[in-house]
């Protein structure tokens, strides 16, 4: 089923609409007018009832009396469509004009009980396929008993009026509905032109085109929301766009260089004969290729489940004093043997991931170790501040430049790019330090200065069920 665009729809309501306004006036127009003609009618008939009383109340003996037929045919002369006739107590009728023609129940009725036949009583009935709208009174003539005066007037003309009248308002609303609809469909093309012209501009952007943005200015305030939101998503993809074009380039340049090492010592040892413990060395120096290889796809695995929110920490009491002396004990040989000393101070617990934590702490612990100078101390100091728990690592050293300091948590980021730093890593350390610090709700930020560089995160402190 074909669904209607938004001008076919709006075009629709609007003459729906129009039809539903214009129907609900008709209606009450067609109730006023039809109550107008009534009220002309009750006037009509009551001055004709006044008449008949009147001819009626100056007739004061029978002599008069038996003149007063003839007065009343006299009176009506020229009254088109009027129909009186007047009965007396018996019910005989004793004047009637040509044509008068009423209901039985009606005479019978004012006969039965003259204190109920009062002027302003309106009866409307057919009779002979004609419509017919009369009253009758009961009135007394000198000493005769009393008289049933039935009036009625013919309005079939009034019939024929609201039939036409009626019709007329029907082509009028159908007539109304289409030129709304049509006026509808002007105005929603009119309205919907930015729409339209946002949507043009829209299916020109590519992944060529990523750069481009919807206008900001000249648009309805309705669109405007929905511009700026389309624009923010432009950027996000542009931005991941190109952090992914770097990130493939950075792949395919840091293993380049392993399967190069690989393939060059695999070529040397296979030009010629070699004693075992020279294969050794091959195979050694191979091993550690493999495993700086397969560290790098671990950490580029783990960045991809960052990127995609799979990293769901635990939520366990992680004693980060206890955790840092653990990363201590692991990384005293190494510090021993570059002449750096390690330092803790103060204590703090987070919930979250014990091992997660754990790799953040100790990708920044040796980042500190291998960029300190010998002789020197890496300290790392732990505090409590509110709701909120503060690990700092700082290391004495060159300072970092103040235009690099964004840039290092992005991936294979080296401050020097031309280093090839063989087992220092393959620069996504910080990065992942970051993505843990962000799937635990905390913040990472570092500053270098006074020859000495800190990395400080700050993590919730508040147990889950406290917060």
């Amino acid at each position: 089923m074909k669904t209607l665009s938004l001008t076919a729809r709006i075009s629709l309501l609007f003459a729906v609409a129009a039809a539903l306004v214009l129907l609900v006036t008709s209606y009450f127009l067609t109730q006023k007018v039809e109550a107008h003609f009534e009220e002309e009618d009750r006037i009509e008939l009551n001055g004709k009832l006044a008449l008949v009383r009147n001819l009626f109340t100056q007739a004061s003996n029978s002599k008069t009396l038996d003149r007063l037929p003839q007065q009343l045919d006299d009176a009506l002369v020229g009254h088109h469509g009027l129909a009186v006739v007047v009965t007396d107590a018996t019910g005989n009728i004793w004047f009637a004009t040509s044509g008068a023609d009423f209901p039985r129940t009606l005479l019978q009725a004012c006969q039965a009980r003259p204190a109920s036949c009062t002027d302003g009583t309106l009866h409307q009935w057919e009779q002979n396929g004609l419509s017919h709208r009369g009253m009758a009174v009961s009135i007394t003539a000198g000493s005769g008993g009393p008289y049933t005066v039935a009036v009625a007037q013919d309005i079939e003309h009034h019939a024929l009026f609201m039939d036409t009248f009626r019709s007329v308002l029907g082509i009028a609303i159908a007539l109304a509905a289409l030129a709304m609809a049509g006026l509808g469909w002007i105005v929603t093309r009119w309205g919907l032109l930015p729409l339209r012209q946002v949507t043009d501009t829209v299916a020109g952007i590519s992944a060529e085109r990523l750069g481009a943005r919807l206008p900001a200015s000249g648009l309805p305030a309705e669109l405007m929301p929905l511009t700026a939101a389309f624009n923010a998503m432009l950027a996000r993809l542009d931005d991941s766009f190109r952090r992914l074009s770097e990130f493939s380039s950075n792949i395919a340049h840091e293993l380049r260089t392993p399967i190069s090492n690989l393939m060059t010592q695999t070529q040397v040892a296979l030009s010629g004969a070699r004693d075992n413990n020279e294969y050794k060395e091959v195979l050694y120096s191979s091993l550690e290729e493999y495993e700086r290889m397969a560290q790098m796809v671990g950490d580029m695995l783990y960045l991809a489940q960052a990127d995609n929110g799979l990293l769901s920490p635990g939520r366990e009491s992680v004693n980060l004093a206890n955790e840092t002396n653990g990363l201590f004990d692991y990384f005293e040989a190494w510090a021993e043997e570059r002449g750096v000393s390690l330092a803790l101070t103060g204590s703090a617990t987070v919930p979250g991931d014990r091992l997660m934590l754990r790799r953040a702490l100790s990708n920044l612990i040796s980042n500190a170790i291998r960029h300190t100078p010998p002789g020197q101390t890496v300290r790392v100091s732990l505090a409590m501040h509110g709701d909120k728990a503060v690990v700092a690592v700082e290391n004495p050293g060159p300072e970092i430049p103040a235009e690099h300091l964004p840039s290092l948590f992005d991936r294979f980021y080296r401050v020097d790019p031309s280093r090839q730093r063989k087992g220092d890593g393959a620069g996504l350390g910080l990065a992942i330090v970051k993505s843990i610090i962000d799937a635990h709700g905390g913040s990472i930020k570092v500053a270098s200065a006074n020859q000495a560089t800190r990395f400080q995160l700050t993590l919730p402190a508040l147990a889950v069920n406290d917060a």
